[in-house]
């Protein structure tokens, strides 16, 4: 596995205390450097980890049809943050998973398959007294699927800061990857996930927050409570366009209710979903403005508003994701729209995931919004068309394999 580089020094820039010098408050940590828009730049620290992220990883059953009507069920493990380490990992990046299963042969599921994926689990716990938790997937129509949960009491849900400290202690990594999964899990989950943004900001490692909101964990105002506290600590925030309200100060917008998930532009709307227009370029503009084809005028001005806001917030790159209309990425310099990769949709869940890993990755690589874009709503549609939380991710070398016409094959 390799180590990529992170992004040249520009010297400082428009947003200096981010990473343009030392920032007492950092603990003498290296400082993150910044492009002269204010975009935030992966650090370079050669030999840490390009990513660690963590979380709770369960046991996935997908059954073949209603399930009191019995039948076959596929054993795998799903878990957002484990399924973006596996994709970043299939794109040659080095990535960490820290997290706790059971003591139990589901347990050891979870670990066997992060590790032949090429993930780093040496962070994992193993909670004696905790089962890993479970997950069913049950197709009930042709394009609708109900997920069931039993992740209560679940060894995931009891992580603590302990394994978090262990991880970061073994290797600080240059970018950390949390979810608003986790702190809903639990009060200690919580706690976790917060010792977590103060080592990354003690070791000057790059904040990434999918908001990923889960109506059955938690309400939005409890949701709002966390994000908004943990805003001024977030490099890079992604979430979809009904989540920018739960990141917003209270007054500024309101904590309204995100779309179900699995809807388009709900918390797992599916980036590259079929239907969607494919554009040869990005479209930039210059003042963070944008509207994809056919979206209201003011649909379009209210996101963009919001994603100003968070920025003045001091959020380094504010990515939206718009389900079938694609991604918008909004930064000090302006905002940059990319329409969605047409596909044969096939099982959107598990695009969310995809889509940050292909987002990171190319940070990870150095390339601008633009590159940022395109190659997470290609990983994103690469998931659309293909069945379970991660097996679609693709490797570096089939990135370009949307491209080719129906009915290519390939020697």
């Amino acid at each position: 596995m390799r180590t990529m580089t992170g992004q040249p020094d520009s010297g400082g820039g428009a947003d200096a205390q981010r990473g343009g010098g030392a920032d007492p408050q950092r603990g003498g940590a290296a400082p993150r450097p910044a492009a002269a828009s204010g975009r935030p730049r992966v650090p370079r620290q050669p030999g840490r980890p390009d990513v660690l992220t963590f979380g709770e990883t369960m046991v996935a059953l997908r059954g073949s049809g209603p399930l009191k009507l019995g039948g076959t069920m596929q054993v795998s493990i799903a878990g957002a943050e484990s399924n973006v380490a596996i994709g970043l990992a299939r794109l040659g990046h080095d990535v960490r998973w820290a997290g706790a299963v059971g003591e139990d042969e589901a347990g050891q599921l979870v670990l066997r398959t992060l590790r032949a994926e090429g993930v780093e689990v040496s962070g994992a716990a193993a909670d004696p007294s905790a089962p890993t938790g479970l997950l069913l997937f049950e197709p009930r129509l042709p394009e609708v699927t109900r997920v069931h949960y039993y992740r209560a009491g679940s060894a995931g849900s009891r992580l603590t800061a302990g394994v978090v400290e262990r991880a970061f202690s073994a290797a600080p990594p240059r970018v950390l990857h949390l979810t608003g999964i986790t702190p809903a899990l639990s009060p200690t989950a919580h706690s976790a996930a917060r010792h977590a943004l103060q080592l990354a900001k003690d070791h000057g490692a790059l904040v990434c927050l999918d908001v990923n909101f889960r109506a059955r964990l938690w309400t939005t105002e409890k949701a709002a409570g966390v994000l908004r506290e943990w805003i001024p600590s977030v490099d890079v925030l992604i979430a979809s366009d009904d989540e920018l309200p739960l990141c917003l100060p209270e007054g500024a917008g309101g904590a309204e209710a995100p779309g179900e998930a699995g809807a388009p532009g709900g918390p797992q709307g599916a980036e590259g979903a079929q239907g969607a227009e494919k554009a040869p370029e990005a479209e930039r503009t210059q003042e963070p403005e944008w509207a994809p084809q056919g979206a209201p005028h003011d649909t379009a001005a209210t996101i963009a508003s919001q994603a100003k806001l968070l920025l003045d917030l001091g959020v380094g790159e504010v990515v939206v994701k718009l389900g079938a209309d694609g991604a918008t990425a909004f930064t000090h310099g302006g905002a940059l729209h990319q329409p969605a990769k047409a596909v044969r949709a096939v099982d959107a869940v598990g695009a969310g995931d995809a889509f940050v890993a292909g987002y990171l990755s190319a940070l990870l690589d150095d390339e601008e919004p633009a590159g940022c874009l395109e190659r997470a709503v290609t990983t994103g549609a690469f998931a659309v068309a293909s069945h379970g939380d991660w097996e679609g991710a693709p490797t570096r070398s089939e990135l370009g394999m949307l491209g080719a016409p129906p009915g290519t094959v390939v020697r």
